[in-house]
């Protein structure tokens, strides 16, 4: 409830700080979203060519893209200046998303790599 001064302006009782409820910017949340998508997919993909041009094979590759990945969150985190609800609504939406999708692409580019330095 904010509190009306002789002044005639309004002030929050200190009791109140607390009790506010996040808002977000849907325009802007779904802009963050989009750029988490194009990092993942965009890593991913380099990261595929360069699995591939190292001839990693089997679970090596995919530890390769995990590490990627995790290397991805956490330059987003760091870009976010480690305030993640200050721009996204959760953890998850840092560290998860775009997750699966990255990994087709990455599996992708990693065998079309390695399949043109190592095979042919």
């Amino acid at each position: 409830m904010a509190m009306q001064d002789d002044s005639g302006s309004f002030e929050k009782k200190s009791s109140e700080v607390g009790d506010d409820i996040p808002t977000f910017s849907v325009e802007n949340l779904q802009n963050n979203m989009k750029v988490i998508y194009y990092s993942r997919t965009f890593l991913s993909i380099i990261g595929g060519v360069v699995a591939g041009i190292l001839g990693l094979t089997g679970l090596m590759g995919f530890v390769f893209y995990f590490l990627v990945m995790a290397i991805t969150s956490l330059g987003l985190a760091s870009k976010a200046k480690f305030s993640i609800h200050s721009y996204f609504d959760s953890w998850n939406r840092i560290v998860l998303d775009g997750f699966l999708g990255g990994l087709m692409s990455f599996v992708l580019f990693w065998t079309f790599a390695y399949d043109i330095v190592h095979i042919f």
